[in-house]
């Protein structure tokens, strides 16, 4: 019979009856029974940290989790691992969500856990610990931090992130002063929580729940509601019964249970930072994820959600119009039922469990029969100028952009970007491609969130413009902006050889983003190139740069893959 408890993953020293000897008389000076020390040991990742405001409630729901925990006859045992937060890192908190995803992996598997309630909820922190615990393949549950409270200015709701980045356009547009930026920028983000939209941090734990890691409506519970602690209360009493069990990731993450992801994904129209990660958690199983699959789920799947940043409402109100399990009733026809899911029980069983009627009193939820758009929140695209693809959110653009040619107009790096975007000199007019060079996982480095290129200042009153980069975009983002493009310019791509006043198609109906450069011209740009420099540096930042692989494979490390493709 396997060890369980104390007894489980000891530490070697050539006498096992020794080493548990060791450890269950340490254990005692922490002030365990001698029955606690005999139970299942539930592990608690607490992502808390004074550097990731998201997390600023952690300390109490993991308190509530350690009640389930003892209630359902466990041993709750809390521990750290790295906790990213998103707007505190430089380069980017993506930077280093394989390397919380390592730190994950090698807790889990060093100390002696049964199993382990997951608890984050940042941008990259949900994926880097899902990441870590496929790796590690032992019974775990998610427990998200929920999104924050909006909060008003003059009367007008306001959510981060998305009224963050609307508020300073208009501030420089000049339609507003810098009084009133900085009264609106204490009330954007008025509590504990994550963004309050259906950013990328609402979307993975969207994301989560549709894939069964989650107890059933855990995504959308706000931060800092009573209901958040139960749920929390819920999912300790889960863990142990999934460590009695043995019901681990392997077994949950199936190719269905990622379609199923997808399909959500599409349906609640979320960031396209969702992809990136979905495909590295598939990754670490085995499991192949590419951009085709999104888009041929994309043509049949309908957009339900009206949250910003593409439609009116907040996550608060997604939460009030039943959440998640709505969405899922309404795409029922499209899932995967005979999925596995934490509880036990397939996705089909706890759809037909929920005493469901749609909540005709909302609009924030669509039924499936008049949704928001028939299909396509998010599409994929290919040509010269992405050879293995990027990404578009259709959902979030200007439907006259769509299908367009345009000359490009380029900025070579980041730094190159800040320096030149406003500069009143600057060659550009509205109709112009707006392009960004090595921004991606090699280039950034780290692939940061600068897709979102602002509108230079001179053009005045443009409040869209096609924006083409191999960097990502915030999911509480919005506009014409082509992301992921992959393979990267740093590594060689065709994205590094366009020059400004190159012609651009972006054709939106066919799938395809085309450099109209003939193809010797390419060639002698391509010569024209300086070598790749092999990685420098030291510690992490080496590694990573030796080992990331592009963002059509997750931005994950090879090393880390099951999954052994060659970018």
């Amino acid at each position: 019979m396997t060890e369980h408890g104390f007894a489980n993953r000891l530490t070697e020293y050539g006498d096992r009856e020794f080493a548990l000897f060791l450890r269950r008389s340490f254990a005692q000076s922490m002030g365990f029974s001698a029955e606690a020390l005999g139970k299942p040991i539930i592990g608690i990742v607490n992502t808390y940290s004074e550097l990731n405001n998201c997390h600023r409630g952690f300390r109490e729901l993991a308190e509530a989790v350690k009640r389930g925990v003892w209630q359902a006859g466990g041993l709750p045992l809390e521990f750290p691992v790295i906790s990213l937060g998103e707007v505190f890192l430089s380069p980017s908190a993506m930077m280093m969500r394989n390397l919380m995803s390592m730190d994950v992996e090698v807790m889990l598997t060093a100390q002696p856990l049964d199993a382990v309630v997951l608890m984050g909820g940042c941008d990259k922190t949900l994926p880097a610990l899902l990441m870590g615990a496929c790796s590690a393949d032992i019974p775990a549950i998610a427990l998200a931090a929920g999104p924050m409270l909006t909060g008003s200015y003059h009367g007008e709701r306001l959510g981060a992130c998305t009224d963050c980045r609307r508020y300073w356009a208009r501030y420089r547009r000049g339609e507003i002063d810098r009084e009133q930026i900085d009264e609106a920028e204490s009330q954007l983000a008025p509590t504990a929580g994550t963004c309050g939209v259906m950013g990328t941090a609402s979307t993975m734990a969207c994301v989560l729940e549709a894939l069964g890691m989650m107890l059933p409506g855990g995504a959308a519970v706000p931060a800092v509601h009573a209901e958040r602690l139960r749920h929390g209360e819920a999912s300790g009493k889960l863990a142990v019964a999934m460590a009695a069990a043995r019901r681990r990731p392997s077994q949950i993450l199936t190719q269905a249970s990622f379609e199923n992801a997808l399909r959500v994904l599409l349906a609640i129209g979320g960031s396209t930072n969702a992809i990136i990660h979905l495909t590295a958690i598939a990754g670490r199983l085995g499991i192949h994820l590419d951009l085709k699959t999104l888009d041929a789920l994309s043509e049949s799947t309908p957009v339900l959600v009206d949250l910003k940043p593409t439609g009116d409402y907040y996550m608060e109100d997604f939460y009030r119009a039943g959440g998640l399990p709505v969405v899922l009733q309404e795409i029922k026809p499209l899932l995967h039922l005979d999925a596995l899911t934490v509880t036990g029980h397939t996705l089909g069983e706890q759809l037909a469990a929920t005493d469901y009627t749609f909540p005709a009193w909302q609009q924030v939820i669509h039924p499936a029969a008049q949704p928001l758009l028939s299909n396509g929140a998010l599409v994929a695209l290919y040509g010269n100028l992405a050879e293995q693809g990027a990404v578009l959110k259709r959902s979030a653009a200007t439907p006259a952009l769509f299908n367009t040619t345009g000359r490009a107009v380029v900025f070579s790096s980041l730094g190159d970007l800040s320096q030149r975007i406003d500069d009143p000199d600057l060659d550009v007019q509205p109709n112009d491609f707006l392009v960004l060079q090595n921004a991606g996982p090699v280039g950034g480095p780290g692939m940061p969130e600068a897709g979102y290129i602002p509108i230079p200042r001179k053009l005045t009153g443009v409040k869209d413009m096609v924006r083409i980069s191999d960097a990502r975009m915030s999911g509480t983002a919005f506009g014409t902006v082509v992301l992921h493009v992959s393979p990267e310019a740093a590594v060689g791509g065709t994205l590094g050889l366009v020059r400004s006043g190159d012609r651009i198609e972006l054709s939106v109906d066919q799938r395809r983003l085309s450099l109209l450069v003939d193809a010797r011209e390419l060639e002698r740009r391509r010569a024209e190139q300086p070598p790749i420099s092999p990685p420098t540096g030291r510690g992490y930042d080496w590694l990573y740069r030796s080992h990331i692989q592009q963002a059509h494979l997750g931005a994950d490390f090879d090393f880390l893959r099951s999954e052994r493709e060659n970018p």
